[in-house]
C-alpha cells in the first residue's frame, strides 16, 4: 500500500467514510419512512427511489466528468447528497421524504461514477488491481460497521443517522478539497503523488467502440451480475430465505449476511494482488465459476449450515471477480479515460442489476419458490462467466497489455 499515490489514499479514505455513513442509515430508513403511516409498498419506494435515480442520472454524469472534471463532479455529487440526506431528516411528510431521496440518488451517481474515473486515472497501472482491492475492501468495512453505528444512533432518534452522515459527508468533501492534488482540467496526466503533470490530453474511450472489446462487454456482464446478486438478491431475498424458507430466527438472516461479507473480504485481499501478478481472467473466471455454483445451489440448502457455508462460499466469488473487473475497466480504458458514456455505462450495469434483480428473482419466488429464484440468479452470474471465458486478456503476464486494436480511442463529443 505503500506505493499508492497520495491521491488515492485520499480517495480511498473517503470512500471508507462514504460506505459507513450510507450503513449508516440503512437501518433508519424504512422505519423513519413506516411512520408516516405508509404501505409497505410506499416504504420500498422511498428505498428504491434513490436506486432508479443513479440509474437514469449516470449518462449525463458521464457526460458531466468529461465536462468538468472528476474532482469537481466528485465533490458536487456529495454536497448533493449530504443536502438531501439532512433534508429527510426533518421532512414533514411522506412525499418529502420520497423526494429528498430520490435526489440524493443524482448525488450518489454523480460521485459513484467520478471516483471510478479518478481511481482509474491515480491507480499506477502496475498495481491497478490492487487499487481496486483497497477500494472494494474500504467501501466492504463501512458496509460493516456503519449498519451497528446506526442500530445505536437510531436510540436517540430516527433522525440522528441522517444528520450524522450529512455531516460525515461535508467531512468527506473538505478532506478531498484540501488534500487530493489537483485533476488537471484538461487531462495532462497524473504524477505518482497522484498530481498533475505535463501529458498528453485526456481522452475518453466511447461506449460504441468499447463496445467492440470483448473484455468491456465481459465487464458490463460481470458488473451486471454483480449488482444483481450481491446488491439486489442478497439483501432482498437471503433474509427471507433464512426466515421463512428454513425457518430460523430473524437474527439468524443478520449472521449469514455477515458470514458472506467475511467471505468477500478474505477474497477481496488477495484478488487484486493476484490479478497484477497472473492477469485478470485468471481470477475472474474461478470467481464468478465458485460464485454461479454456490448462488444456484443456496435455494436448495436442507438446513443452516448448508446455507451458512454456501454464503460464504459465494462471498469469496464475489471477492474475486468484483475488484479485478474494475482493474480490468482500467486496463480497457486507460490512464487517460475522464468520464464519458464507457465509464457511465458501468456503473448503469450494476444498478440496472440491483433494481431488476430482487424484482424478477422475487417473482420466481413467489410463484416457484426460493430454489428457482437462486438458480435464476446463479444463471446470470453464469452469463457473466461465459462472456469472461471468451474475452480476451486485459492484463496478460501480469503487465498492462496495449489496447484492444478494435477500440477507438477519441474525444467524446
Amino acid at each position: 500500500m505503500k506505493h499508492l499515490p497520495r491521491g488515492l489514499w485520499v480517495l480511498l479514505a473517503a470512500n471508507v467514510v462514504i460506505a459507513l455513513g450510507y450503513g449508516l442509515i440503512a437501518p433508519a430508513l424504512p422505519i423513519f419512512a413506516s411512520t408516516f403511516g405508509v404501505s409497505v409498498t410506499a416504504v420500498s419506494a422511498v428505498i428504491s427511489a434513490f436506486a432508479v435515480m443513479r440509474l437514469l442520472f449516470a449518462p449525463a454524469t458521464g457526460r458531466l466528468v468529461t465536462v468538468l472534471g472528476e474532482r469537481r463532479i466528485y465533490l458536487t455529487g456529495l454536497l448533493i447528497v449530504a443536502a438531501s440526506t439532512l433534508a429527510c431528516a426533518f421532512a414533514g411528510i411522506y412525499w418529502q421524504l420520497l423526494l429528498f431521496r430520490a435526489a440524493g440518488g443524482v448525488g450518489s451517481t454523480m460521485f459513484t461514477i467520478s471516483a471510478m474515473a479518478l481511481l482509474i486515472r491515480l491507480a499506477p497501472p502496475q498495481i491497478r488491481g490492487r487499487a481496486s482491492g483497497y477500494f472494494s475492501a474500504g467501501f466492504l468495512i463501512g458496509n460493516l460497521t456503519g449498519p451497528l453505528i446506526g442500530a445505536a444512533l437510531v436510540g436517540f432518534g430516527l433522525k440522528m443517522p441522517f444528520v450524522v452522515y450529512a455531516i460525515a459527508l461535508v467531512i468527506a468533501a473538505i478532506g478531498v478539497a484540501t488534500l487530493m492534488p489537483p485533476i488537471p482540467a484538461h487531462g495532462a496526466e497524473t504524477g505518482p503523488d497522484g498530481g498533475a503533470t505535463p501529458g498528453a490530453p485526456v481522452q475518453v474511450v466511447t461506449l460504441a467502440s468499447a463496445c467492440r472489446d470483448s473484455a468491456y462487454r465481459a465487464i458490463l456482464a460481470s458488473n451486471f451480475a454483480q449488482g444483481w446478486a450481491t446488491m439486489g438478491v442478497r439483501i432482498a431475498l437471503v433474509p427471507l430465505f433464512i426466515t421463512q424458507g428454513l425457518g430460523q430466527s430473524d437474527a439468524w438472516a443478520g449472521v449469514i449476511l455477515a458470514f458472506y461479507a467475511a467471505g468477500n473480504m478474505i477474497a477481496i485481499l488477495v484478488a487484486g494482488r493476484l490479478s497484477d501478478r497472473f492477469g485478470r481472467r485468471p481470477i475472474l473466471i474461478p470467481g464468478l465459476t465458485v460464485a454461479t455454483v454456490s448462488t444456484a445451489a443456496l435455494g436448495y440448502s436442507p438446513n443452516l449450515t448448508v446455507a451458512v457455508i454456501l454464503t460464504a462460499v459465494a462471498g469469496l466469488g464475489s471477492g474475486l471477480f468484483a475488484p479485478t473487473h474494475q482493474a480490468a475497466l482500467g486496463d480497457v480504458l486507460g490512464t487517460r479515460q475522464r468520464g464519458g458514456s464507457a465509464l457511465a455505462a458501468y456503473g448503469m450495469a450494476s444498478d440496472l442489476g440491483a433494481v431488476t434483480g430482487p424484482l424478477a428473482a422475487g417473482a420466481v419466488a413467489t410463484v416457484f419458490g426460493y430454489g428457482p429464484a437462486f438458480l435464476l440468479t446463479g444463471a446470470v452470474v453464469a452469463v457473466a462467466l461465459v462472456l469472461w471465458v471468451l474475452a480476451r486478456e486485459t492484463n496478460p503476464d501480469g503487465h498492462l497489455s496495449h489496447p484492444d486494436p478494435a477500440v477507438d480511442v477519441q474525444v467524446e463529443r
